[in-house]
């Protein structure tokens, strides 16, 4: 059966069709780019996972947060649960790692504001 996804690769946002049974052939692409990102949103999607934690020793009590390159769709849930045990305390910078290889992935968890 195939499947019908808007790619998210360039601002065109592209009705891409890709055929699982015809080893994920991708068509509807107006760009190369759309071809791989079309078999890997079917094979294996994956995303920047964005959030907060608590940060201590500051007028702010939430520091953002953000893998530094996109984790499996699945471990979403498993990622989250991690990130709402952190607690930081001030201060921070940007790019610092808070949780390196987070649930088995080469992506990082990295801090995206400097506090304190």
């Amino acid at each position: 059966m195939i499947e019908e996804i808007i790619c998210i690769v360039c601002p065109r946002g592209c009705h891409l069709k890709v055929d699982p049974e015809n080893d994920y052939e991708v068509t509807g692409n107006a760009c190369p780019r759309g071809i791989p990102y079309g078999k890997a949103e079917l094979k294996n999607p994956t995303r920047v996972l964005t959030s907060t934690v608590i940060i201590a020793g500051d007028d702010l009590t939430r520091c953002p947060v953000k893998t530094d390159q996109a984790i499996p769709k699945a471990k979403m849930h498993e990622a989250m649960q991690l990130i709402n045990q952190v607690k930081l305390n001030s201060p921070v910078k940007v790019g610092d790692v808070i949780i390196e290889n987070i649930v088995g992935s080469d992506a990082n968890l990295v801090v995206c504001r400097d506090i304190g």
